[in-house]
């Protein structure tokens, strides 16, 4: 089974036969209980029927060698059983347990399997919680062993290897004297090592290890108010208590890794520790304590780093006052995939809002983190003889060094050597800011599903003169208003020291109120007004506004009532459309071939949180029997509904408020666009793949909203390339003039087919093939994949890949 068999002393002859005599008797008297009592196995545990209670009368040595026997059924047995109960009830009471016995059964452990349900565990720690030091003494090598392999084994259920962690963990402490638990901080994770090396004899501290057992024995998030005043009464009584509880959280915030579930447990009931101290310090180590817990993995996204210490911080975090609390959550409410973590936040957030008379829409907008930045979105900071800056460049934060006033290429080598901790904070700021950048795009982007507008202070206070979300602010379109009734849009205009609104006109706007300009408000003529100042003026906004596609509510949805079937019965890349949802902040159970895997509902909340779209999809079947990867999922319909308290009422799509059901509608038909079988290029020869059919029929269908923008945008763009001659714009396609062959790209799904007997070109394209062609917005990739498509085929006198090449001579 492990290494920890090497320590684990020999067994004399004299001494086994001690320990078997009677072994046979009594395992055919138990097993003809079990058989009575089996008819009872699923309802009840089977210690718990009537049958059992003549095992209660048995004699001591009865008993003690039935638990032997049991223990050497749950180790060994090919069909194991659930004994845990069978083995705990045999060994309770005051048997006559040896040193030999322990031995015996640690050696049909290494022999046997280890089970999920750990019932070869029960027997073993239950004899070490009975044996003295003495008897021990000469076993702790194999039972520390024993314990670290145990504490890593991720294969046993968490509830019975936590307690034979436990018993064997007090059992080792007795025979060595350690002062602090054995079972707490283990060597499961890199975070225990780290905590008992950084602070070894401050955990041996009186009392300290007394707080500690106290806080790990917390079941649940909340904590039970007879769990407080304990807690409590250890902290006043243990003078370095409060010191122990915030310096272990300290490290947890350093570590950044993954907790092992017990050091979670901890950790979650010292932040409960931590809460009791109602200073602002206090606030702030708890923010940065529910930030780590909560982060997740890159490759591991829905899986926070402390789940349970994650749900009690956020928890704990929404009562505190200050900034801390509202720019933490804020952050984590854009950050954070786990549903359940991502529910508990927004919660946090509504209360936080209402104790403190805001919405939960404006309670996110005033916690954006400035990092310190200047209004500039700059910050520069001496390092030795260099002078660093951090600042924002479009939607990154960068770092750079100068010297006496002269920019350099990269990070100096002496700053390396001599300024390393200095360093180390300004990449970490980097990467803060970077963060705060990402979380701030995507909430400014929600604002448009929302009718909220703001004063003129306001406005330039919190959009434009903020280092973070100025960032945006400053390339969006705008409108206000004097009476909340007739609008007028504008971008803004640096003017002297302060801004002002130009509208369409070049003039300065009168200023008002102000609210984020959505196309679903505007005349179709301001829409191409703006698009054209848009390109024309070399604006990039952070993503699409003056180019955003438009849904309205058609009469198949109004017919359906309270669902849209406008983008079901499409096939996308299973793993590539979750990514993207997730991306989009959408909220999905993964799919797989396990119960309830064949069916996921997307959610996002739209309008500030007050309405919730559900976007449902289903596994498509691998049509390989031995393969159980989810390449294709099948869309269906898309559900709206608005919040009632605390619960959600599903709604017809016809009351559905037009900017929430546009932008719901939008990132749906982004999954369908980018995800979609359709756009992939290979799959034209795939010959009789049973999902053919669904290809050949989009890859040349109707366009929709979004490839309608695209054909808008291409109108605006290609007449300032050098194809420009080359290429016409119909309905559907953009058809490109080579000097070997004409072509047809279509708008939609990106495919090519050459005149004149549409026979299909695969081309597989690179990243950013478009050149340095000015783009005014980035969030459409099929654009820049038919923009770069384009150009090569313009030209494909020079192509020289031989794949490409053969198709053209077919």
């Amino acid at each position: 089974m492990g290494d920890w068999t090497e320590f684990l002393p020999g067994l004399s002859d004299p001494d086994r036969r001690h320990v078997e005599i009677g072994l046979a008797e009594a395992d055919a008297r138990v097993r003809a209980v079990l058989h009575v009592a089996s008819t009872y196995h699923w309802r009840f545990s089977i210690t718990n029927v009537p049958e059992w209670a003549a095992v209660e009368s048995w004699p001591v040595e009865v008993r003690r060698s039935a638990a032997l026997a049991m223990h050497r059924e749950s180790a060994t047995s090919s069909t194991p059983t659930e004994l845990n109960d069978v083995v705990r009830s045999l060994a309770d009471g005051d048997l006559p347990w040896t040193r030999a016995d322990l031995v015996w059964c640690l050696e049909v452990v290494a022999r046997g399997e280890s089970y999920d349900n750990g019932s070869h565990l029960e027997l073993p720690a239950v004899i070490a919680a009975r044996l003295t030091p003495a008897e021990l003494a000469d076993l702790v090598p194999a039972l520390d062993a024993f314990l670290s392999e145990l504490v890593s084994d991720c294969f046993v259920a968490a509830e019975p290897r936590r307690r034979a962690v436990t018993l064997i963990g007090d059992a080792l402490d007795r025979a060595t004297g350690r002062r602090v638990p054995s079972w707490l901080l283990h060597d499961g994770d890199g975070f225990g090592p780290l905590v008992r090396a950084e602070l070894g004899a401050v955990l041996a501290a009186p009392g300290v290890p007394e707080v500690l057992v106290h806080c790990a024995s917390l079941e649940k998030p909340a904590a039970p108010a007879k769990w407080q005043r304990r807690l409590d009464e250890l902290l006043a009584t243990t003078s370095r208590g409060a010191q122990v509880v915030r310096s272990v959280l300290e490290a947890f915030t350093a570590y950044g890794r993954p907790l092992h579930d017990d050091s979670d447990r901890l950790v979650r009931g010292l932040v409960w520790a931590l809460s009791r101290q109602p200073d602002e310090p206090a606030t702030d180590l708890l923010a940065r304590v529910t930030a780590a817990a909560a982060a997740a993995p890159r490759q591991a996204s829905g899986y926070p780093q402390a789940q349970r210490t994650a749900v009690a911080a956020v928890q704990l975090l929404g009562g505190r006052e200050g900034e801390a609390p509202v720019r933490t959550l804020a952050r984590l409410a854009v950050t954070v995939r786990n549903k359940a973590l991502q529910n508990r936040i927004q919660t946090a957030l509504t209360r936080i809002g209402a104790l403190r008379g805001r919405s939960l829409s404006e309670v996110m907008e005033l916690a954006i983190d400035d990092h310190g930045l200047g209004f500039d979105g700059r910050l520069c900071t001496p390092v030795g003889p260099y002078e660093a800056t951090v600042d924002v460049l479009g939607e990154k934060a960068r770092l750079t060094f100068a010297r006496d006033g002269v920019p350099l290429k990269g990070i100096p080598a002496q700053v390396k050597q001599a300024h390393g901790d200095e360093l180390r904070q300004l990449r970490d700021l980097v990467k803060r800011v970077g963060a705060t950048l990402a979380a701030e795009r995507l909430r400014v982007e929600g604002l448009l599903s929302e009718e909220r507008t703001w004063s003129y202070p306001e406005w330039l206070t919190r959009f434009l003169v903020h280092p973070i979300t100025g960032a945006y602010g400053r390339r969006l379109l705008w409108e206000t208003s004097a009476d909340g009734h007739r609008w007028t849009s504008g971008l803004p205009r640096r003017d002297g020291d302060g801004w002002t609104i130009a509208g369409l006109d070049g003039q300065d706007i009168s200023p008002g109120r102000v609210r984020l300009w959505h196309p679903a408000r505007a005349t179709t003529d301001e829409v191409l007004a703006w698009r054209e100042r848009v390109v024309a003026a070399g604006l990039a906004q952070p993503f699409k506004q003056a180019f955003r596609e438009v849904y309205l509510v058609t009469p198949a949805e109004e017919a359906t009532h309270v669902y849209s079937n406008r983008f079901a019965a499409h096939i996308l890349r299973y793993r590539q459309a979750n990514a993207l949802m997730r991306a989009r902040g959408w909220q999905a159970g993964y799919l797989g071939t396990w119960d309830g895997g064949y069916d996921s509902e997307a959610t996002k909340l739209f309008g500030g949180g007050a309405w919730r779209a559900s976007f449902h999809h289903q596994l498509v079947d691998n049509p390989d029997p031995h393969s159980y990867d989810v390449d294709y999922c099948s869309t269906d319909q898309v559900r709206f509904a608005r919040q009632d308290g605390a619960t959600w009422q599903q709604a017809p799509v016809v009351d559905v408020p037009p900017l929430v059901f546009s932008e719901a509608m939008r990132d749906v038909d982004l999954f369908v666009g980018v995800t979609s079988i359709a756009t992939d290029p290979q799959w034209a020869d795939r010959g009789e793949d049973r999902l053919h059919n669904y290809w050949r029929s989009t890859v040349s269908a109707a366009l929709t909203p979004s490839a309608e923008v695209r054909r808008d945008a291409l109108a605006r763009l290609l007449p300032r390339t050098n194809i420009a001659d080359r290429v016409d714009l119909s309905d559907r396609y953009l058809h490109v003039r080579g000097n070997v062959r004409t072509y047809r790209i279509h708008l939609g799904s990106g495919n090519i087919l050459m005149e004149p007997d549409d026979s299909y070109l695969c081309i597989v394209p690179a990243r950013d093939r478009s050149g340095r062609l000015h783009l005014p917005f980035d969030d459409d990739p099929m654009l820049s994949t038919i923009l770069s498509k384009a150009i090569m085929l313009a030209a494909d006198d020079t192509i020289t890949d031989a794949t490409v090449l053969r198709q053209l001579s077919r």
